[in-house]
């Protein structure tokens, strides 16, 4: 996967339609998660699409997230929520404030309302998960 930066650079220059044929090649770039992990237990609510997330420990600390979702633009806006916290320590996560690092992207106005209306349930997620992690 890219990183933010390059990503935002390249977004920036693309007209609407192309915003979205790249938010969709995102998800497909998403690591592939298994079926069984979709469960209630990772299903983000308030998402007009299902989207599940799955976050794994890793030895050296640092959280890494599976994430999947039914529907191809939904899948681009997790897999960019993504690219903000991936494998990094929890308490960086938490220290990390998604939605100004998602705010170039300007997703609520590139995309209806309904496809941005679960990205806070997204991050909530997240960052719940990462406080867990952190023991907080």
């Amino acid at each position: 996967m890219q990183n933010l930066a390059d990503l935002e650079s390249e977004y920036s220059f693309l007209e609407a339609d192309d915003r979205y044929r790249l938010l969709i090649d995102l998800g497909r770039e998403l690591e592939a998660m298994p079926g069984p992990l979709k469960t209630d237990a990772t299903l983000v609510r308030g998402c007009s699409a299902s989207v599940w997330v799955y976050p794994m420990a890793q030895e050296d600390g640092t959280l890494h997230f599976l994430a999947d979702s039914n529907a191809a633009i939904t899948k681009g806006i997790i897999a960019l929520v993504l690219l903000t916290v991936q494998d990094q320590a929890p308490a960086a996560i938490l220290a990390t404030d998604i939605p100004q690092a998602l705010a170039p992207f300007d997703l609520s106005k590139q995309l209806s309302s309904n496809r941005t209306q679960g990205i806070p349930n997204m991050i909530a997620l997240i960052r719940e998960t990462a406080a867990r992690y952190a023991g907080g």
